[in-house]
């Protein structure tokens, strides 16, 4: 698995924090594991997985243990980007921006093996693929005032 596909298996699994109570986490985790392949075609007419949870073993614990930790963190994320979203706290973010900002903030603050550029340059990959128009931007320019 690469570091991507490892990002965005997080990814997804952190999106779904909000919107189940924190004591089915562990069911929704193992739901996650089990949910079948779903796949899309780009603007481009380019065919693209969007879901594959078919990890081998080692890889589904790699997951587990990551988007985990990413949990626990959630409120000390937060803090993080509330300190420094002017006119934007993380109440009134779209689910998507939040995901991945909590996701690169963590990164930059917890992954040593990630530089922070790297990060900031996935996390607005994250927000080309999975939110809306103006996502990138808003990333890049909330991240950027992180480091």
């Amino acid at each position: 698995m690469t570091r991507r596909e490892l990002r965005e298996h997080c990814f997804k699994i952190l999106f779904c924090t909000d919107f189940y109570p924190a004591e089915e986490m562990g069911q929704q985790l193992e739901n996650y594991f089990l949910s079948p392949e779903e796949e899309d075609v780009t603007p481009e007419g380019k065919e693209e997985i969007l879901h594959q949870a078919g990890l081998g073993e080692e890889d589904r614990r790699v997951v587990k243990e990551r988007a985990e930790k990413m949990i626990r963190l959630v409120p000390e994320l937060d803090e993080k980007i509330n300190g420094v979203a002017e006119g934007w706290k993380t109440k009134r973010m779209g689910k998507a921006e939040l995901t991945i900002l909590r996701l690169a903030s963590y990164e930059m603050k917890y992954d040593d093996e990630i530089p922070e550029k790297v990060a900031i340059n996935e996390a607005v990959e994250l927000a080309k693929k999975f939110g809306g128009k103006d996502s990138p931007a808003f990333i890049n320019g909330i991240l950027a005032k992180l480091v």
